[in-house]
């Protein structure tokens, strides 16, 4: 999967940036392309976008999903198993999606020792279009607070701006200036901009990753 160049990657972002929907499609790219992947869902903050919800989907397709102890029950206590640390040590491909903020990045930070000796690729997720990252300095002020948070340092910005099922070609477009000013201000590359599945850019965009649209809220899916 030609978008992640470590073993292990972590995803992190503000809230709602698309943080999980990315995970997930990360992880079902690099399975399909044969790798055995494992996805762990570090969110111990939002019980309502996690990636262990689509475990079913993922398992479909080979990849071992990790989550939170007791997620999807309700005893949604902030709990992470053992077996996080030893997945991060062992040689299969690894994606973390982190929760929100420097709240949720805190978790991850409990596994600095042993995330520094995997050398992961950290990508920082953005949206234009989210709320307390509308301008590139909201957006930088977020990375700093994650990445002391966590013990981490960022290896690159993910253009991830969408307006949901509203997600148009001028939306993604209008949003490359925003992205280009939060990668200038940190000095960390673009590594893609995601575009969703069915809205055609003509490569107007270069490193274009399209991606399915898995995540949805509660009150989605009751409309589904």
């Amino acid at each position: 999967m030609k978008f992640l160049t470590d073993r292990v990657t972590v995803v992190c972002g503000h809230y709602g940036t698309g943080k999980t929907n990315l995970s997930i499609n990360l992880a079902l790219d690099a399975a399909r392309g044969g790798e055995k992947v494992t996805l762990i869902d570090m969110d111990v903050v939002n019980p309502y976008f996690r990636s262990s919800d689509y475990a079913d989907i993922l398992a479909r397709e080979g990849i071992r999903v990790l989550g939170p102890n007791f997620a999807n029950s309700n005893l949604d206590t902030p709990s992470l198993p053992a077996s996080i640390g030893d997945a991060i040590s062992d040689g299969e491909r690894v994606i973390i999606d982190v929760g929100g903020d420097d709240a949720g990045a805190t978790a991850l930070g409990v596994y600095s020792r042993k995330l520094a000796n995997s050398e992961p690729d950290v990508m920082y997720v953005i949206n234009r279009y989210r709320s307390q990252t509308t301008s590139a300095e909201e957006a930088v002020g977020i990375l700093r607070g994650i990445e002391g948070a966590a013990r981490i340092r960022a290896s690159c910005i993910v253009n991830n701006s969408h307006l949901k099922q509203h997600t148009t070609a001028e939306t993604i477009l209008d949003s490359v200036p925003f992205a280009e000013d939060v990668s200038e201000m940190t000095g960390l590359p673009i590594r893609f901009t995601t575009t969703p599945v069915g809205v055609d850019l003509l490569n107007k965009i270069p490193n274009m990753y399209p991606i399915g649209v898995y995540v949805k809220a509660p009150w989605e899916k009751a409309s589904d």
